[in-house]
């Protein structure tokens, strides 16, 4: 199915999948969709993500550590398919666990377990040949990101390389929640723009009402990662999915309100 955001801005909410556990992390992207978010982003643990902060890389240490594969993110993939066939739902991981499941099998796994697309972080777009043409094939979306630091011709090559959206990070470095957002992230959304009429998401940093509020004004949709995946450590297990839910809430009627 497409990835559509419904209302402006979008909310994209990350999990690390398996953080504290799988069937926890089903239902806090149930209680997610069901209190406005737009996208899931599964993301899937990995022993070194270098491209995260310390909040999610502790979520991936607990979750390896708890022994969570991609096979059981594409499990948990299928069935929040299942409980909300509508919502959209974006595998999120780094090329190591794919490579090792072989691309071929992964891009057929992942079309089997209902997701709408695929970002991969250290997938850059131009040695992302073989990895396109999986996509097209299983009709899954390939989602890159696009850095402030990018020139115009790569933010060409990543805009025409994209489906479902393009995300926007907000600043080079890091995921991680901030005070405020980045001076040069609506610059950046406007060059993306330039080349592409897909819905550009911005991303890192991205942590409160007010940001979202904030982005709103210029890009089509929020991501907020870190902020959940911080809210989750701090909640136990058994209250998780209603504090998600109240918090996505909370970002979703801050938009409203504005």
């Amino acid at each position: 199915m497409p990835i559509e955001f419904l209302k402006r801005p979008g909310l994209v909410i990350y999990f690390t999948a398996g953080d504290p556990d799988l069937a926890t992390t089903r239902e806090m992207a149930i209680a997610a969709i069901d209190n406005g978010a737009d996208v899931i982003e599964l993301g899937v643990p990995f022993s070194d993500p270098l491209a995260d902060g310390p909040v999610i890389q502790r979520a991936s240490e607990r979750a390896v550590a708890r022994g969570t594969r991609l096979t059981d993110v594409l499990a948990i993939c299928k069935e929040i398919r299942e409980a909300r066939p509508a919502a959209g739902i974006i595998l999120f991981s780094y090329l190591n666990p794919v490579v090792r499941m072989g691309m071929a099998a992964f891009a057929k796994a992942a079309k089997a377990a209902g997701a709408d697309g695929v970002l991969l972080t250290d997938m850059i777009v131009e040695e992302a040949g073989e990895y396109l043409k999986l996509m097209r094939e299983y009709e899954l979306a390939p989602v890159f990101l696009a850095a402030p630091t990018s020139p115009d011709e790569r933010l060409q090559a990543i805009a025409e390389s994209s489906q479902g959206f393009v995300y926007a990070i907000s600043r080079v470095g890091i995921t991680g929640t901030q005070t405020e957002l980045a001076s040069d992230a609506q610059g950046l959304v406007e060059r993306i723009k330039k080349f592409t009429n897909l819905p550009v998401a911005l991303g890192f940093g991205v942590s409160t009402q007010e940001h979202v509020k904030a982005v709103g004004g210029f890009a089509d949709a929020a991501v907020v990662g870190s902020a959940i995946v911080g809210l989750i450590e701090k909640t136990p297990a058994a209250d998780a999915a209603k504090a998600v839910g109240e918090f996505v809430r909370g970002l979703r009627e801050g938009v409203k309100s504005s």
